[in-house]
């Protein structure tokens, strides 16, 4: 309480010295933007990084291979190692699936530390130039929402929407782009069912009593991505104990009918989807059944990913996905935050006392594939941190403002040097697996040289002051961009990071 109202007190000479303003336009637009956002996002963001960070702009995202000279290397958990990404297409479209929510109750910091992962993937491919079809899908029907729904009263599928909803919410605070299709599994009944089918007829299946099981032992691959034995599928992860199995590893593809829940008629009777086909069914029927990356956090690695690429393969034999890209969990006391263990914090409990986008610092703040302990004191300075870059960011935008000058100046050779720098530690720490921390940590000497340059008596008799000032503002715009930081406005974001310690110290 005391560490609060310190923090607090801090800012309240901010609070009543720092003016408002108008944004300054810059020239040329970013397409990592969507404008439908609840802290609402710049309609006139940065310049994506080009190949040299002094020509004119960046290839259009067109697929413009020819002029894509950063190579991306990614972590494969199907290797085991990091890979350079080659697309199938290299002139054409990336395909992404990530494994969506169940929405039976609101999302936690795991679930915000997953999407925000693969956001920032997202948003890198397309500052490369990728056209990218990013899919994630809503489990709207399972085990957890009927009982939630029983447990309530309500309507699954009433309980399930309300809850996507709250989600896609959430989503739009930690300034997440929508996906290119978010697709339901009560809407793709019909391409379950029919793979399921393709699984019977290639002899990979059995059906039991109006239930269809899938048949480990007809398919010899099973348990090379996650490297594990048959008998590591435990009862209780979603995989359900059932005597009229031929191997206690064998999983449901299709649920006959129980009394009081929802059910679809298929050829084995009414029913409904196991868990695990409705991504294969998904990611096949929006991307195909070759793809490029195919996501999700590491506890679905085993059984859920496992049994997407047994079942995807039993369907058809071609159907191969290149890249494998899961994230880290997000501990709490070193345990895994999670529902099931009762241990989760929501996002929106967190959102109440501090800036989505010092959430989102904080959870950028580690490696995407390491394992992140949640604590009050890591994210308080995440919030610091962000409130110094906006605060040096907006300083610099009122000074080139009031002055109207703009970063298509020449400028002296040590900015050029710094721009040069960022430019490069940026592109080498995201090109290398989006070591994101380092990315943060490029931003930090020229938020320190753009401070010196406003506020010291030395730096404001530096030659072309306003117009390196507009530069290095620019620049680090594009970071912030492509790392899903960007507020709308740097006053306001100022301003809501001032409110949120204001009430985390309980002061009015």
């Amino acid at each position: 309480m005391a560490a609060a109202a310190r923090r607090a007190a801090g800012l309240l000479p901010l609070l009543l010295s720092s003016p408002s303003g108008a944004r300054t336009p810059l020239r040329r637009a970013l397409s990592l933007i969507s404008p439908h956002r609840s802290y609402r996002l710049l309609s006139h963001p940065a310049r994506p990084f080009c190949t040299s960070p002094f020509s004119a702009s960046a290839s259009a995202s067109n697929g413009g291979a020819a002029e894509r000279t950063r190579e991306l290397h990614l972590y494969n958990m199907k290797s085991r190692k990091k890979e350079h990404f080659r697309p199938r297409a290299p002139d054409g479209e990336v395909g992404m699936y990530v494994c969506g929510v169940t929405p039976y109750d609101d999302s936690h910091i795991g679930h915000a530390r997953a999407y925000v992962a693969f956001d920032v993937l997202y948003r890198y491919l397309r500052n490369l130039d990728y056209e990218v079809r990013y899919v994630r899908n809503f489990t709207d029907i399972d085990d957890k929402i009927i009982a939630r729904a029983d447990q309530l009263g309500e309507d699954p599928f009433s309980l399930s929407k309300r809850f996507s909803d709250d989600f896609l919410s959430d989503m739009a605070n930690l300034q997440c782009l929508p996906p290119s299709v978010e697709p339901r599994v009560s809407d793709h009944i019909d391409q379950i069912i029919k793979m399921i089918k393709q699984i019977l007829d290639n002899n990979c299946a059995y059906v039991v009593g109006g239930d269809v099981y899938f048949s480990v032992d007809n398919f010899p691959e099973y348990g090379e991505l996650s490297g594990r034995k048959l008998d590591d599928n435990r009862a209780g992860e979603r995989v359900a104990v059932d005597e009229r199995k031929r191997n206690p590893a064998d999983f449901a593809l299709w649920r006959a009918a129980k009394d009081g829940e929802p059910w679809w008629e298929s050829p084995w009777g009414p029913g409904r989807p196991g868990w695990h086909i409705e991504c294969s069914a998904m990611s096949a029927h929006y991307l195909g059944h070759c793809f490029d990356i195919h996501g999700g956090g590491e506890d679905l690695i085993f059984p859920h990913h496992e049994n997407e690429i047994a079942q995807s393969r039993a369907a058809c034999c071609d159907s191969s996905i290149n890249y494998w890209i899961h994230n880290g969990f997000v501990n709490v006391n070193s345990q895994k935050m999670s529902k099931s263990l009762g241990n989760f914090v929501t996002i929106r409990k967190v959102i109440e006392m501090y800036h989505p986008l010092a959430l989102r610092m904080f959870l950028l703040g580690t490696h995407y594939r390491f394992p992140i302990n949640y604590t009050i004191e890591q994210l308080n300075v995440a919030s610091d941190r962000l409130y110094y870059t906006y605060q040096t960011l907006r300083d610099c935008e009122e000074s080139c403002q009031q002055q109207h000058k703009n970063p298509g100046d020449s400028l002296p050779a040590n900015t050029l040097n710094y721009i040069q720098k960022l430019h490069d530690e940026f592109e080498t720490s995201m090109s290398d697996d989006l070591h994101t921390s380092v990315a943060l940590a490029a931003i930090s000497e020229p938020l320190k040289v753009m401070n010196d340059l406003l506020h010291t008596r030395k730096g404001k008799k530096q030659e072309k002051r306003l117009e390196s000032l507009a530069a290095l503002e620019e620049k680090i715009r594009v970071v912030l961009s492509v790392l899903g930081l960007l507020p709308s406005s740097y006053h306001e974001a100022l301003q809501q990071l001032r409110e949120k310690a204001l009430r985390r110290a309980s002061i009015t």
